[in-house]
C-alpha cells in the first residue's frame, strides 16, 4: 500500500508538468563550454530512482520541467527503472531512455548534469564518472562512503571545472541560514559545543542469512565497488544502510544533514583534530552491522565541540529536538527542530526568536549550472565533503574500539578533556537503555580509538589501521580514482 501511495503522489505532482512539455527543446552543452544559453533546457539523467530517487524525479520532470529535459532514468533495478519511466510518460508524453548502466548516459553529449541518489558506496564514484565525462553534479548525502573518496570528487569538480553540489538542503533553507547567523552574531554569547541529534527509530532488519538479490537487479552493477558477496539482509533495498560494506548507520543516513548544520554552525571548515566515539548494536540481534546507539565527540582545536547522538531505539525527545541539532552558548543556546527552522532561548528557556522557512535546494544547483560559479552554491562539494567526513572519522573511531562495561566506559569518558560534559551526556544515554529494558551489568559497549588527526593532509597521526580505513579496497573496473587521476 505504501509503494502504491508514493506511486501515485508521484503521477498526480507530475501531471502538474505536462503542461509544460513543449517548451525549448534540449541544448547540447559539450564537456568543454563553460557557458549555458539562459533560455535553453538543460538535459539530466537521474542515477537511482528506487527511494531518495523518486523525489528527484519529481524536481526535474515536475517542479523544473519548464527548464530541463529528463533523458535517461539509470537503475540497475530493471522493475523500478521501468516503473519510472511509465510514470514520467504516462503524465508527460514523454518517456526517458532507461538504461541499466550509468556510463551509456555519461557518453551522451546531450546529458549536461546528472543528479544521483544510489546507495551511499556508489555516490562518490557516480559523481566522478559523470564530472569526467563533462556534466555537473547533484549528489545526495553523504557524498561519500569514505573519507578519501569525498576528497576526490572535490579535487575532480575543480579540475574539470564542474559544477557539484551536495544534497544538504537545509544550506538553502531561510530559517536554517537565519539560525546560523544568529548563532554566528554572537546573540547567545561564546558557543563552544554544537549537539547534532539523531533520535529516530530503527526496528531490526530482519535476521542474518543467504538471501537471493530481485531478480529483476544487476547485481554486479549494485554492488560496483563493493566487494562480490552474498545478500544478508531479508530486505534488499534501504536495509543496506544498516551493513558497512555498504552504508554508514544512520550517522551517515539521516545524521549527516545534522552534522553538517552543526559544523556550519561552529563555524569549521576542515576537518577535527581528534576524534572519539562509544556505542552499540542494542536490544536486537540482526543482519545489521551499524551502530543503533551511538556518540561521537570531535574536538576543533581546544575551544570548540561537536557532539554527535544517535538513537535507533525508543526515546524522548531532548530541549524539544529529536531529529535536530543544539547550539550551547555561554549565555543562551539554539535549538533547530527540522530541516527548516528552530528557535532561540535565553539560559532561563525563555524563547528570544523563531526561525522558519524552506526553499528550493534544486533550483540553487541549477542556478549555478547556469552561472557557472560553484560560489552560488549553497552546500558546495567541499562543504558535503568535509561533513560526510566527520561522519566516517566517528565511524572508524567506533569500529577500532573494544568492548567495555558501561561502569569502564564512564571511566574512560571522565577522564577526557572535551567542552561538553561527556560523562552528563553518557549518563542520558544509559538512562535511555534503562528505559528500553535493557541491564546496564549485562551491557557491553564499544568504545572508541581515541584518534588524533591532521586535518590539513586528512590522515590520523601515527596510526596507520586508523588510516587504512579512510579508503576500501575497490573492486575492478569500479575504482574510485587516486588524486592525480581524477
Amino acid at each position: 500500500m505504501a509503494k502504491q501511495t508514493r506511486r501515485r503522489f508521484l503521477e498526480n505532482s507530475l501531471l502538474a508538468a505536462a503542461a509544460m512539455a513543449a517548451a525549448p527543446a534540449t541544448r547540447i552543452l559539450a564537456a568543454e563550454k563553460s557557458k549555458v544559453i539562459p533560455n535553453e533546457k538543460l538535459g539530466a539523467a537521474i542515477i537511482g530512482v528506487h527511494g531518495r530517487g523518486g523525489e528527484h524525479l519529481s524536481w526535474v520532470a515536475k517542479e523544473h520541467a519548464n527548464e530541463v529535459n529528463l533523458l535517461y532514468i539509470v537503475d540497475c533495478d530493471e522493475k523500478v527503472g521501468q516503473q519510472r519511466c511509465d510514470q514520467v510518460e504516462k503524465v508527460t508524453g514523454h518517456r526517458p531512455k532507461f538504461v541499466k548502466d550509468m556510463r551509456q548516459a555519461f557518453d551522451d553529449k546531450a546529458v549536461d548534469f546528472i543528479t544521483t541518489a544510489t546507495p551511499n558506496h556508489w555516490h562518490s564514484l557516480v559523481a566522478i564518472w559523470a564530472i569526467q565525462a563533462g556534466k555537473d553534479v547533484y549528489v545526495e548525502k553523504p557524498v561519500s562512503y569514505n573519507v578519501s573518496e569525498g576528497r576526490r570528487v572535490v579535487q575532480a569538480a575543480r579540475k574539470h571545472k564542474r559544477i557539484c553540489q551536495t544534497g544538504t538542503q537545509c544550506r538553502s533553507n531561510p530559517g536554517s541560514i537565519e539560525a546560523i547567523e544568529f548563532v554566528k552574531s554572537g546573540k547567545i554569547g561564546q558557543v563552544k559545543v554544537a549537539r547534532g541529534l539523531c533520535y529516530k527509530r530503527r526496528p531490526s532488519i530482519g535476521p542474518r542469512g543467504k538471501y537471493e538479490p530481485p531478480k529483476e537487479v544487476d547485481y554486479n552493477l549494485w554492488l560496483g565497488p563493493a566487494p562480490m558477496a552474498p545478500v544478508t539482509r531479508p530486505q534488499f533495498h534501504y536495509d543496506w544502510h544498516w551493513q558497512w560494506p555498504y552504508g554508514n548507520g544512520d550517522l551517515g543516513n539521516q545524521g549527516i544533514h545534522q552534522m553538517d548544520i552543526a559544523r556550519w554552525g561552529l563555524g569549521v571548515n576542515q576537518l577535527s583534530d581528534s576524534i572519539v566515539s562509544y556505542g552499540g548494536r542494542l536490544g536486537y540481534e540482526d543482519a545489521g552491522d551499524t551502530a543503533n546507539t551511538q556518540v561521537v565527540i570531535h574536538e576543533f582545536g581546544a575551544d570548540k565541540t561537536l557532539v554527535f547522538e544517535v538513537r535507533g531505539l525508543p526515546t524522548p525527545k531532548y530541549l524539544d529536538a529529536g531529529v535536530g541539532v543544539i547550539f550551547h552558548g555561554s549565555e543562551g543556546y539554539v535549538v533547530l527542530t527540522s530541516y527548516s527552522g528552530g528557535a532561540a532561548f535565553d539560559l532561563k528557556g525563555n524563547i528570544i526568536k523563531q526561525f522558519s522557512g524552506g526553499a528550493d535546494h534544486f533550483a540553487n544547483f541549477l542556478t549555478a549550472v547556469r552561472s557557472r560559479k560553484a560560489e552560488d552554491l549553497n552546500a558546495d562539494i567541499l562543504e558535503g565533503h568535509l561533513s560526510s567526513a566527520l561522519c566516517h572519522l566517528g565511524n572508524i573511531s567506533y569500529r577500532l574500539g573494544e568492548q567495555a562495561s558501561v561502569a569502564d566506559v564512564k571511566k574512560k569518558l571522565a577522564s577526557l578533556k572535551t567542552n561538553d560534559d561527556a560523562v552528563a551526556t553518557f549518563d542520558r544515554v544509559t538512562d535511555h537503555l534503562k528505559a528500553n529494558d535493557l541491564d546496564l551489568d549485562k551491557v557491553r559497549l564499544g568504545f572508541g580509538a581515541e584518534l588524533a588527526f591532521d586535518p590539513v593532509k586528512e590522515t590520523f597521526k601515527s596510526n596507520e589501521a586508523a588510516d587504512q580505513m579512510l579508503t576500501r579496497k575497490y573492486r575492478e573496473p569500479f575504482v574510485v580514482p587516486s588524486a592525480d587521476k581524477v
